[in-house]
């Protein structure tokens, strides 16, 4: 800004209105938080303790602590630290038969326990090829594999 004044010899609004610029931002001086540091640390311990808690709550674990801060003022700090609530895990779901035991088996040995799954990939023009990987638990080998366009339920 002081090199176009002294440029173009012009007054600061001028100046200001050339560079499409307000003139606000030439006299905003940034606030010095002595606190800053000791803050972002307590977030982060926070953060680490409760980790699924957002940064309202823990705006509200602050102020239990004694801290006198504003939501928005976490809230910048958790976005400058990279924090984010990690997405909920669905618990696994068992498999039950009628009379209420669990078969839903934990391997102890080789070829003790097997599982399957469907994999799809992509050629390079479009089209899907179907995987059918079968995987031994314990030893998690790769047991068989059948690739096909179309796998169906029979096959």
């Amino acid at each position: 800004m002081e090199q176009a004044r002294a440029k173009y010899r012009v007054s600061e609004r001028q100046a200001c209105r050339l560079l499409g610029q307000g003139r606000g931002t030439q006299r905003y001086e940034p606030m010095v938080r002595t606190d800053e540091d000791a803050l972002t640390r307590s977030i982060i311990a926070l953060a680490t303790k409760y980790g699924r808690y957002g940064y309202r709550r823990i705006t509200a674990k602050l102020r239990e602590a004694g801290w006198e801060v504003s939501q928005d003022r976490v809230q910048r700090i958790w976005r400058r630290e990279g924090l984010k609530v990690p997405q909920k895990q669905r618990p696994r779901r068992r498999l039950w038969w009628n009379d209420g035991s669990c078969i839903r088996l934990r391997p102890e040995r080789a070829n003790h326990v097997w599982s399957y799954d469907f994999v799809s990939a992509m050629t390079h023009d479009g089209r899907t090829l179907r995987m059918l990987v079968l995987i031994d638990e314990y030893t998690r080998e790769c047991l068989a594999t059948r690739v096909a366009r179309r796998l169906g339920a029979m096959r």
